[in-house]
């Protein structure tokens, strides 16, 4: 199946892949993908995490597969269905499901949260709900997946302690990340790397009405002076988001930092386009701080 379907940059819009696992539907971000296969023999590895099904080497490139039955918690999944493969954080993962049903393009803003009527496993792992012709569809968080897994795929906040000490700054940081968790680690890794006049923001919408409220009351240099911003967001993503702000006279010369798990060569090129400043997968906290530190230098 074809996942290369064009989006123009800075639309506030994706495209969702439906896939099923037994009789629910589920979603994921098209840009994550890098191909859907036919299930095939793998080798299991001793001693893995349950949700692992074990390794294979399509085009001598060793990918990990997961069983996402199992981490929903509905039971193990049968040797047929497809595999859906992955590249994020640079990690190339393999997802096990049963049929791929279609593609999807949706607006961020028609993407419900989740609420208390998912199960447990679901909602720990959901970032959404899509409603299509009266058939609920929950997108799933694979970056947590993935995580929950193999923490060491998550943040690497121990690098923040390899720059050393450092001195405060008080440039106004201004955050947009929708993942609670990955939220607190990047306000406290700046913290940590002594910066402490952060705004933190749950969307790319949220962010974009502090930044409006500041020109308004012409408080824009006293609390925006860096963006950084995440991609993959309910109600406005990080694309609209830095379209918004580089196409704009009052903002265009805010730097805007993309800090996402999507960061690869074709997403990296529509970042450039819109007028990204700079842009890096998530798990490189250091880089970030590093990256910061050099857009201040170059802001006094």
């Amino acid at each position: 199946m074809d996942t290369k379907i064009l989006l123009e940059n800075g639309t506030n819009e994706l495209e969702i892949l439906e896939f099923t696992i037994g009789k629910f539907s589920y979603g994921i971000n098209v840009a994550k993908i890098k191909e859907i296969i036919p299930y095939q023999p793998i080798t299991p590895v001793p001693n893995s995490h349950p949700s692992i099904e074990g390794i294979f080497m399509p085009r001598d490139v060793m990918i990990t597969a997961i069983d996402l039955k199992n981490c929903l918690g509905r039971g193990s999944s049968e040797e047929n269905g497809l595999f859906i493969i992955t590249n994020f954080n640079r990690l190339n993962i393999a997802f096990h499901v049963d049929s791929v049903l279609g593609i999807h393009r949706v607006s961020w803003r028609n993407i419900i949260k989740p609420d208390a009527t998912l199960s447990s496993a679901e909602a720990s792992v959901s970032t959404g709900i899509i409603k299509k012709d009266e058939k609920l569809i929950i997108i799933l968080d694979f970056e947590k997946i993935v995580c929950d897994i193999n923490p060491e795929t998550g943040l690497k906040v121990s690098d923040i302690n390899e720059l050393g000490p450092r001195s405060r700054s008080d440039v106004p940081i201004l955050i947009a990340e929708d993942s609670v968790l990955l939220n607190k680690l990047i306000v406290d890794s700046l913290n940590k790397a002594g910066y402490a006049n952060l705004i933190h923001t749950e969307n790319g919408q949220k962010a974009y009405d502090v930044i409006t409220q500041c020109k308004a009351e012409g408080t824009l240099d006293q609390h925006v002076k860096i963006l950084i911003t995440d991609i993959e967001m309910p109600e406005m993503d990080g694309h609209r988001l830095t379209k918004l702000v580089k196409s704009d006279d009052a903002t265009k010369n805010i730097p805007v930092i993309i800090f996402s798990s999507l960061v690869n060569p074709e997403m990296r090129k529509k970042g450039e386009a819109l007028g990204a400043d700079a842009q890096l997968s998530k798990p490189e906290i250091g880089n970030l701080v590093r990256i910061v530190d050099d857009l201040v230098k170059k802001l006094k």
